[in-house]
């Protein structure tokens, strides 16, 4: 592809296509431009159509985010399976060499797109593939022209804010004292410089909006580069940063102060970030930082007591109160916070003020009821007052309990009793008293459990049955609905606390709650049934069973379907998920209820697969639908050809249309209908209809579809063998496992579908290909191997040892070269086995050790008779050693909804909790390995009469007495 006008148009009209709300024209246009991009000059192309001034902007905007997503789609691509490389070298040095130029004179919607371009590109090729960039960025500081240094300073926090959360490694250390021996004094120059300029253009109020811009850049990139540890040239120069930094906090410039209530100006916003450094030096460095701490608390509190109520100042806020959190856990300025005086100032004038519901609040809870709930419930209102002031709540009665008792005590009697007076004008008061209530009593807890340690002076039980079940009892469910959702969110925090009897009291309420008006309180009063349904006890059994919840059964299910109708909630997620928690306790006792429930939901797939956008309702959709198809075909397993005549109309429209986001879940569902109708005769019609579909390629490119369509494909192989092999498709199902086997991310699915041709397809189709895929195995055994690859390698061949013998391995793979067998004997059996980790497959390599040892008659001839007392050495370690955990051995341990954010748009794979496949064992005739040995070993001594001795002579003593005690406890002998 040329870098020519005409391209350049072309190009251009491409992208404007793909902004267009239209599907028809922006889908052809997404795709096109995919099947484009590893053409050679295609990046550089883009470059310039971003750097093009007579362009439409709209259009260099949506090339510069097609230039981002190409480099995160493609940048490192091929270090994952091994591929090709997806851009050419060329390409890759034309775009380091002209892209920092090009972002810094670019205007500021596309500096960011290509901020984040340099940020991806760094990760993966800086410092050692790309030295020249921090040099090329630190020689731009000198150009003086802010608009430049801000771009700069803008890269260098994306490239550097991985700092703050990576783990500690040499690599990384040595990458950040490149990037300080380089950075760390420009940074210090830029900052004193920077200062210097705000009082030379004091007047100016443009280039004070510039100037403080570039002071809250400065300060990320500090933040960044101290996250990891405290670098000396930081801590020599601690009194020039300390003293900016008071400024900063102090500095009040009229002419940056904003009319908006709402959004901060970037005076919030450096103050915010002074907060976030000075609470990092508190929690990290105190010792070095103690020095400063007094003059901090001082600044820091000043700012607070003077900083009013409205939104734009919640970031400085919250990190302000995080400042004074995190001091008064250090104990040594405890001393700061011992007087009670200065504890009943704090609660006056910083905690109630903070914890009050303010009228923006209220608004958010009107009008933005899912933000409101991301805020309050999920966890993710880490930056606002409440949550800030809740921790220092927190903290202040941990570390001063008894004078914090009779302090917040007496809040909470003003609140409760004002509220009293009059509950319907204040109601607010005791919303307050129920978040201090919350915070002061909590000391630890878990998402899963809610809050499972509290302080013993708080009475939980008692204020729940005086304020919080009143609350829930008033026979008006849309009356006050903030103080409704107040009360709910309680009980389901203190759920662990209340016990299973106000639960059970509470539980009639809150279904009661579910028709409620507000959004707030009817997610909520969901939510809230959802997580007391999930509750276990001591012994593992769930505490509200069908027993409990049968009464309560059919105004649950049918309250929880008709919220979906609910203006605004017709995707809910957490209506969604308590349906499915409903049914999965229910079980078959929900039986009654699928008649109206299974049509709704089928409607309810209908009309969410015509525009997918909330992935959480989605997932508990699909969970919902596989649980429902479980339970009613656990009843009746030929009830799955109606769930087939409901679900296949929807199913193929998602797969024609190409919704890739319900494509993963579409598969499961199939592999459910598939395994339901397990042994109940041939496989129908539609579903081979799509079987060549599913062997597409352009479907494997998609990571989140490998992992279901490889269960499906084997669904296909167990049921339908004699099928594929009239079509033909067998070489396809090769190519598949070819692909897999190459990446690193997916080779275990490649041995899976192996294991499975290899139980399932007709041998004598499979037999002639098996040279050339033994031949793949050992080619990326040799080429790049990993601790996951290895150990797939170890459990397959075990497998083709007891599914076929020792003898037909040996012989294959010794014809693929003489004395290959000995090698892998050598250098991957005797030591590798030990690091497989999963139970049943060290099972597997145990029972496939084993039948080496004693059916394998080339294991004692000469050139591989050394090998016998080694493997059964190896053999003993695995039985008696724990497994060797290594990173990279770890595989689909728990699937997320969302992946690698630096991976470019992917939909990710996430595994349906209700569509997990059975697991099988291949060996359940054999209850113990150990046992298995022995008497195999036994056999061997019988039918080999005297070879057995010098066999296990080689042994050391004590791996001879573990075998002598195999043996015994199997009752056998073996000498």
């Amino acid at each position: 592809m040329e870098v020519t006008e005409a391209n350049l148009q072309l190009l251009a009209g491409y992208l404007q296509q793909t902004l267009s709300a239209d599907p028809n024209v922006r889908r052809p246009a997404e795709k096109l431009l995919e099947s484009t991009e590893l053409q050679q000059n295609y990046p550089i192309l883009l470059l310039n159509l971003i750097d093009k001034a007579q362009m439409d902007m709209t259009t260099r905007v949506a090339g510069a985010i097609a230039f981002k997503n190409y480099v995160k789609r493609n940048w490192a691509a091929h270090l994952d399976s091994d591929g090709p490389d997806r851009i050419h070298e060329s390409d890759r040095n034309t775009i380091k060499t002209l892209i920092v130029t090009l972002m810094l004179h670019s205007p500021v919607a596309l500096q960011k797109q290509l901020s984040d371009a340099v940020s991806i590109i760094g990760k993966h090729d800086f410092p050692k593939k790309w030295p020249q960039l921090i040099d090329e960025m630190v020689e731009r500081f000198a150009s003086g022209d802010f608009n430049v240094i801000n771009g700069v300073l803008q890269t260098a926090h994306s490239l550097f804010k991985r700092y703050r959360f990576e783990f500690k490694s040499q690599a990384l250390w040595e990458e950040i004292k490149f990037v300080l021996d380089r950075m760390a004094k420009p940074l210090t120059d830029l900052l004193q410089a920077t200062m210097q300029l705000t009082k030379v253009h004091e007047n100016n109020a443009e280039a004070l909006k510039v100037i403080y811009g570039s002071l809250v850049l400065v300060n990320k990139v500090f933040f960044s580069l101290n996250s990891q540890d405290l670098p000396e040239f930081f801590e020599d120069n601690m009194n020039t940063w300390m003293g900016a930094f008071i400024q900063q906090l102090a500095a009040d410039v009229p002419s940056l102060r904003t009319g908006d209530d709402e959004d901060a100006g970037v005076l919030e916003h450096l103050r915010t970030q002074v907060c976030e450094n000075i609470c990092l030096y508190a929690k990290k460095y105190d010792e070095e930082f103690k020095p400063f701490m007094e003059q901090f608390v001082t600044a820091v509190w000043e700012l607070l007591v003077k900083t009013s109520l409205q939104t734009k100042y919640d970031a400085l806020v919250s990190h302000a109160l995080q400042f004074l959190s995190v001091v008064a856990e250090r104990q040594h300025y405890q001393s700061i916070f011992e007087n009670p005086e200065i504890l009943a100032q704090i609660c006056d004038k910083v905690v109630i003020p903070n914890l009050d519901i303010r009228p923006s609040d209220e608004e958010i809870f009107e009008d933005s009821p899912e933000e409101y709930i991301r805020r309050d419930i999920e966890g993710s209102d880490i930056d606002t007052r409440r949550r800030a002031a809740c921790d220092l709540v927190k903290t202040l009665s941990i570390n001063f309990e008894q004078k914090i008792f009779g302090i917040f005590g007496q809040y909470l009697e003003i609140l409760l009793t004002k509220y009293k007076e009059n509950p319907a004008a204040n109601w607010r008061s005791k919303d307050t008293a129920i978040y201090l209530v919350t915070s002061w009593a909590s000391r630890g807890g878990t998402q899963k459990h809610g809050i499972t340690q509290t302080s013993e002076l708080v009475p939980l039980p008692e204020f729940c049955a005086q304020q919080i079940i009143p609350e829930l009892e008033r026979p008006n469910i849309n009356e006050i609905p903030v103080l409704k959702a107040a009360a709910i969110k309680y009980v389901m925090v203190f759920r662990s606390i209340l016990g299973p009897q106000v639960l059970a009291n509470c539980l009639p309420q809150l279904i009661r709650h579910l028709p409620a008006e507000s959004p707030v309180v009817h997610s909520y009063a969901a939510c809230s049934v959802e997580k007391i349904l999930t509750m276990r006890d001591a012994s593992n059994a769930v505490v509200f069973g069908p027993q409990v919840l049968g009464p309560h059964a059919t105004q649950l299910i049918s309250g929880l379907f008709a919220t979906l109708s609910l203006p605004g909630s017709g995707e809910n997620e957490y209506v969604m998920k308590a349906i499915m928690r409903s049914f999965a306790v229910l079980q078959s006792a929900s039986m009654p209820f699928m008649g109206v429930a299974l049509p709704r939901l089928t409607e309810i797939l209908t009309q969410v697969a015509k525009n997918p956008s909330r992935p959480h309702f989605n997932h508990y959709l699909f969970e919902t639908l596989a649980l429902s198809i479980k339970i009613v075909c656990q009843a009746d397993a030929s009830a799955v050809s109606s769930f087939e005549e409901a679900l296949f109309p929807v199913f193929q429209g998602i797969l024609q249309q190409d919704i890739v986001e319900f494509m993963p879940y579409v598969f499961q569902m199939l592999s459910v209908l598939l395994e339901v109708r397990e042994g109940s005769g041939s496989i129908p019609e539609p579903y081979w209809a799509l079987f060549p579909c599913l062997l597409s390629p352009a479907l494997w490119d998609r990571t989140g579809n490998v992992t279901p369509l490889i269960r499906l494909i084997s669904a296909f192989i167990k049921q339908g063998s004699a099928q594929i092999q009239a079509l033909g498709k067998l070489s396809g199902i090769l190519g598949i496992f070819q692909k897999m086997i190459a990446s690193k991310a997916n080779d275990h699915e490649g041995f899976y579908l192996l294991q499975n041709l290899l139980s399932y397809y007709p041998a004598a189709e499979i037999q002639p290909n098996l040279r050339q895929v033994f031949g793949l195995l050992f080619q990326r055994l040799s080429l790049s191997k990993t601790p996951k690859y290895i150990s797939g390698i170890i459990v397959f061949f075990s497998f083709y040892v007891i599914k076929y013998s020792g003898g037909q391995l040996a012989q294959l793979i010794d014809e693929i070269q003489p004395g290959m067998f000995g090698m892998l004997l050598d250098r991957v059996f005797i030591t590798e086995m030990g690091k497989v980790l999963k139970e049943q497959e060290r099972k597997m390599v145990a029972v496939g050790a084993t039948k080496l040892l004693t059916e394998t008659p080339e294991m004692l001839q000469p050139q591989y008779g050394a090998f016998w007392p080694r493997l059964l050495h190896s053999l003993i370690d695995l039985f008696e050693r724990p497994p060797e955990k290594l990173k990279g051995l770890e595989i689909g341990e728990s699937a997320g909804v969302a992946e690698d954010p630096e991976a470019g748009y992917q939909v990710a794979f996430a595994q349906l909790t209700h569509a997990q496949p059975n697991q099988q064992d291949q060996l359940a005739e054999i209850t113990d390995a150990r046992q298995f040995l022995a008497t195999s070993l036994s056999k061997f001594a019988q039918s080999r009469a005297g070879e057995l001795p010098a066999l296990l002579s080689p042994l050391e003593p004590e791996y001879k007495q573990v075998l002598q005690k195999y043996c015994d406890q199997a009752g056998v002998r073996i000498a």
